[in-house]
């Protein structure tokens, strides 16, 4: 079988794994968010935390709760790190430094798992599993609780109501994590991936001598890892490490993890707005996206020119021999186009197009399908977006599934595409002006770094203001001033922007519905679904192309 033909079958047996299960986990994420019970197990969470989950709230008492819970996440994290050398199966290692442990509290909590450190050789047992691994969950939870908040903006009528944060939080986590991660983690060990508390000890090498390795609660780990989006590996190559990602079957199943909820969460948007044609026109968007990136980085990995790469039968640099050019292109689109950043490959040995389709991936806003909750909520603002620009042209007031689209509206999703560059761009530029950032890329020189050093140090603000977390990898992030800036990016990369979602959100609730008329702009046909796609290219073009042609496109066409 050729290589391209495998990459083509993976990618279909993907898509008809996605479909199989979209209806049912859409459906019952439905019926999680909008269900009067609540579950013995539940009721003890609320009573432990001291949250009222019956009690209403308004959009600022619901941001209150996500800013309180986030910054209770973020010292327990930074706590635990700082205090790692005194606490129990630590494996022997330090404390981790002041700077790194912001750096990696801040990027658990919101959602990125940017790591400027080796796994394997930094963090125990117990700040992993109870420090990073709890993260991993609660701050994916977060992000569909504001997802679902949003919805809930467009499903109410004049009462300003949102939910309740700690309910969404907690349900989010008992209903819909916790039972897929069980599963996962059992494939997963199924398949050959560890699960154990074992220290560092010695194992042989194929080609003789030994080397040191530790295990630990690698499965569980890592089926979250990729189900909420969240992408830290246990060890430093992340899912490119046998004892993470053993082989094909798991490498698909891993993809599949990425994408399922932020997929199926379309569904669940269609149920509780109450017209599921609507979750359809968001899906279509998505998956059209999705699909054109996979295909053509598929396409200049396989078909890069020169004889090297011709002989190889395509650009095997950085890929792993077990996954092959097609199944590395498929994890690297899904791990880009959403907010993961887990990798199987590595990203800086790509080909330069192949590198920014990745950079693109995330530009976009990582909305096709997006983080989970965050890709939901990013692609609903863009919907509001592009609304506004069709009632511009046709001179009708826009709306949006029955809501008006005034200049409140229109004011606060301007405020929430504009964040994530301005923090990417301006990062960027104050990086490119300082010696000690610039000699950080280690694979350039300081000075003439060129188009691919350029693109190093755009990738890591781009990966972290968009609480992705992946990276180029040749840049030596784990300085002072990386550690600090990109924690920064990704702190307000991730809770400014839940302040516009969440504001909207409330304003949306506060409306009286709009009857349909003769001119209302159809939404839920596929008119709309290109209208949106094109909406999203434009911006994130006139955005970002300046920076895209010095970084890729140059290195691509030198």
């Amino acid at each position: 079988m050729s290589p391209i033909l495998a990459g083509v079958l993976q990618l279909l047996a993907l898509i008809g794994a996605l479909a199989l299960v979209y209806r049912p986990l859409g459906d019952h994420m439905a019926a999680t968010y909008s269900s009067p019970k609540h579950l013995r197990v539940e009721k003890v969470i609320y009573r432990c935390i001291g949250a009222n989950p019956d009690a209403a709230m308004r959009w600022p008492a619901y941001l209150r709760g996500v800013l309180a819970f986030s910054l209770a996440g973020l010292l327990f994290l930074y706590l635990i790190q700082r205090l790692q050398g005194g606490l129990p199966l630590s494996l022997g290692f330090a404390s981790i430094s002041p700077d790194q442990a912001f750096n990696t509290a801040a990027s658990f909590v919101a959602n990125t798992n940017w790591q400027s450190y080796s796994g394997e050789q930094a963090m125990g047992h117990v700040v992993q599993t109870a420090g990073l691994a709890v993260q991993n969950f609660v701050s994916a939870a977060t992000g569909m609780a504001v997802a679902i908040a949003l919805v809930r903006g467009f499903a109410r009528s004049r009462t300003g109501e949102l939910g309740n944060f700690w309910t969404d939080l907690v349900r989010g986590v008992v209903r819909v994590l916790i039972p897929i991660a069980v599963i996962g983690a059992l494939v997963l060990v199924a398949c050959g991936a560890i699960q154990n508390f074992a220290g560092i000890h010695e194992v042989g090498q194929f080609m003789g001598g030994t080397q040191q390795t530790n295990g630990g609660a690698v499965a569980s780990q890592e089926v979250i890892k990729e189900l909420g989006t969240n992408g830290g590996g246990y060890f430093n190559a992340n899912s490119a490490h046998p004892f993470e990602n053993p082989n094909g079957f798991t490498n698909l199943f891993e993809v599949f993890l990425i994408l399922v909820i932020p997929f199926s969460l379309t569904r669940t948007f269609g149920k509780l707005v109450g017209n599921l044609r609507q979750g359809y026109a968001i899906l279509a968007t998505m998956g059209l996206i999705w699909l054109v990136c996979t295909g053509l980085m598929m396409w200049t990995e396989f078909s890069h020119g020169g004889p090297a790469l011709q002989a190889a039968g395509g650009a095997m640099e950085g890929k792993e021999t077990r996954f092959g050019i097609g199944g590395s292109a498929i994890f690297s689109v899904a791990t880009t186009l959403t907010s993961t950043g887990a990798v199987d490959s590595f990203h800086s040995s790509y080909t330069a197009f192949g590198g920014g389709i990745q950079l693109l991936g995330m530009m976009l806003g990582e909305i096709a399908p997006g983080g989970v909750g965050s890709g939901l909520y990013g692609m609903l603002v863009m919907a509001v977006i592009a609304v506004f620009i069709a009632g511009l042209m046709v001179g009708r007031t826009p709306e949006y599934l029955g809501k008006k689209i005034g200049t409140r509206e229109i004011k606060l999703a301007a405020c929430y595409i504009l964040i994530t560059p301005t923090l990417v761009l301006g990062f960027t530029a104050a990086s490119m002006t300082l010696p000690d950032a610039l000699g950080s890329m280690l694979n350039t020189k300081v000075q003439g770094a060129g188009a691919h050093g350029f693109s190093e140090v755009l990738y890591a603000f781009t990966s972290g203001a968009n609480n992705n977390g992946s990276a180029f990898a040749g840049l030596n992030a784990n300085t002072p001033w990386y550690n600090t800036t990109v924690g920064l990016a990704m702190l307000l990369g991730r809770f400014l922007p839940m302040v516009f979602v969440l504001a909207l959100a409330g304003s949306l609730a506060e409306q009286r519905p709009i009857p349909e008329t003769a001119g209302t702009l159809r939404t839920e046909k596929p008119l709309f679904s290109g209208l949106l796609a094109g909406t999203i290219v434009i911006i994130t073009g006139l955005t970002y192309f300046p920076a895209l042609a010095l970084g890729p496109l140059a290195e691509g066409l030198s």
